[in-house]
This record gives structure tokens, sequence and C-alpha cells, in this order.
């Protein structure tokens, strides 16, 4: 069982149309309904039509026209790392390979640079805040309990590096990665085990070693992009 997510009228509409979009359901140069057909078909009024549209507007989803005519925008081209999580499934209510490959190698390359900036900025501060984080993985053999300590852990790093460009991309990647949380359990299991190069990597944040961060990050992380690309066919 799930709790069920209260949403408002506008953003069930939002939801429906970017994803009609993100799914090319409704291609580049398409213009969408008018407000009032819009509002019949979904029975909905149309101040919760318009408000959709704004969003939909500020995600760069589509843009109106002179005239009032509303456009569906290239994403491709236009949109922003918080479109991910729209993105993860496909038409076919499928994992989008594409995607998600994208998300690994973004991951990837990111986790390094996010933990040697994170030495840089404080690390000896940083360093306490994850030592409890590493007593209590060391004391757990509950995989499920793992995964959630070690996005704890990376979530403290994140903000440890007083970059607000990672923090962003950060939560972005978070909400697609909590849409397939319970299946990443099992596939990254490899990674949620390995607390020893985590505790090594705590050492150097506290020591404030950016290098050897960087290679202890980039250690941790390949376990779970091997075990990721390996799930997902990696051509």
């Amino acid at each position: 069982m799930e709790i069920i997510q209260k949403t408002s009228i506008s953003e069930q509409v939002y939801l429906q149309l970017r994803d009609r979009i993100l799914k090319k359901v409704l291609p580049v140069g398409a213009e969408l309904p008018s407000e009032r057909e819009l509002s019949e078909t979904l029975g909905v009024n149309r101040g919760a039509v318009r408000e959709a549209i704004k969003r939909l507007q500020q995600a760069r989803l589509v843009r109106v026209r002179h005239g009032g005519a509303t456009q569906v925008e290239n994403f491709e081209a236009e949109g922003g790392l918080e479109l991910l999580p729209g993105l993860i499934v496909n038409a076919q209510g499928q994992i989008n390979l594409e995607v998600a490959r994208g998300i690994v190698a973004l991951r990837k390359a990111l986790a390094p640079v996010v933990a040697g900036q994170a030495a840089l900025h404080d690390g000896k501060a940083l360093a306490e805040e994850l030592k409890p984080l590493i007593a209590e993985m060391q004391n757990t053999c509950e995989l499920p309990r793992l995964q959630q300590l070690a996005f704890d852990f990376w979530a403290l790093v994140v903000q440890g590096s007083g970059n607000v460009v990672f923090k962003l991309a950060f939560n972005s990647m978070n909400q697609t990665y909590l849409a397939a949380w319970q299946t990443l359990t099992l596939v990254m299991q490899d990674e949620f085990r390995d607390v020893n190069t985590l505790a090594h990597l705590v050492q150097a944040i506290e020591a404030g070693e950016q290098r050897r961060c960087e290679v202890l990050a980039r250690q941790h992380v390949e376990l779970g992009s091997r075990a990721l690309n390996s799930a997902l066919g990696k051509p």
C-alpha cells in the first residue's frame, strides 16, 4: 500500500499534458486544444487548464503564440533536468532505456566531482554528519535500510559541497530515483553494501583530500553503474 497523494486539479491537468508531450503523443509544433476544449474534454474548469498551461510554459514544454494558440516546444532543446521523472517511463509504460542509461552516466560523472568539492568546502563539519550514518551502515545487514542510508549519505555530501548547481541536479535525479526505488534495491546491492569505501571517503572528506575523494567516489559508484548498465542491457 502507498500513501494517497493529494494533488490539485490543475496539477492533474498539467501531468496529463506533460506526459503526452514527453512521450511525444503531442509532437513538436503541435497545437494544444483551446482552454475551452480542454476544460470540456477533461471535465474541469478553465482556471485549472489555464494554470496547467502556465506550468507547461515554465517548464518550457509549450509556448503561447500570438493570437493565443499554444504550441508544443522541443523539450530536448529547451527543457531542464526537472523533466527527468516524467521521461523515465515511455509511452508503453516501460523503463525508457535511453534515459535510464543517461542518468547512470550523469551520476557516475557527478559523484566524484561532488565528493571532491565537499572535501574542499567544509570537510570536517560534513564528516561529523556522515560518521553516524557510516556507523549505522556498518551495523546493519538489511538491504533496504542500507539503501536508505546510502541515499541519506549522498544527500549530505551534495549539500556539503556548497554548490547550488549540484544540489538542483541532485534534486532532479532524486525524483527519478525515487520512482524506481524498489526496483533498484536488489540491482544496486553491491554498491549499497560497499560501506568500507564510504568509510574511507568520509576520512578523505575530513582531511580535505580532494583527489582521494574523487577516486573513492568513482570506485564506489562504479559498482552501481556496472550493475545498472547490466540490468538495462547496455549495448
